[in-house]
């Protein structure tokens, strides 16, 4: 059986800890897909169309990577993909109690899923895409938190 991971998020922008955990976590999986959540409650900075564009570059060199977007449940996409598998990524221990509630429901509505958890390297732990976004709304450069395919103008 293939292993199939989903890693689910807004990636508004993707930042080079998204690029790095996907990365270090290829030798684990088959295939990873990268799954752009898309919700009708949130608004969000960059257009879904742009930031799928940006993975896609991002990860060009990459196969066994797929970019698409996606509506509603996480664990009803991975049934739809055939996933038993929800990679992410935790930078702090607020992180964490975030991430094993929504692990913990996500196992009773889909028993067979697994997430899987990677620590972030110590040096990308501060970047996340809300603090890009606010540098961006301000007129800051934060292209040092991006890959290098990230072109932030709006």
């Amino acid at each position: 059986m293939k292993k199939i991971a989903v890693f689910p998020g807004s990636f508004d922008p993707i930042t080079l800890g998204h690029e790095s955990l996907v990365l270090r976590a290829l030798p684990l999986f088959d295939e990873i897909i990268i799954a752009v959540g898309i919700n009708a409650l949130k608004s969000y900075y960059f257009p879904v169309e742009k930031r799928i564009d940006w993975i896609k570059k991002v990860f060009a060199d990459y196969p066994q990577i797929s970019v698409t977007s996606y509506e509603g449940l996480t664990v009803d996409f991975c049934r739809a993909v055939g996933s038993v598998y929800i990679l992410r990524g935790l930078r702090t221990s607020a992180d964490f109690e975030f991430e094993r509630s929504i692990g913990q429901v996500n196992k009773k509505l889909f028993p067979e899923v697994e997430t899987v958890f990677l620590l972030t390297t110590p040096e990308l732990t501060a970047i996340t895409s809300s603090v890009i976004r606010d540098v961006v709304r301000n007129g800051g450069d934060a292209s040092q938190f991006v890959p290098p395919v990230v072109d932030l103008t709006i």
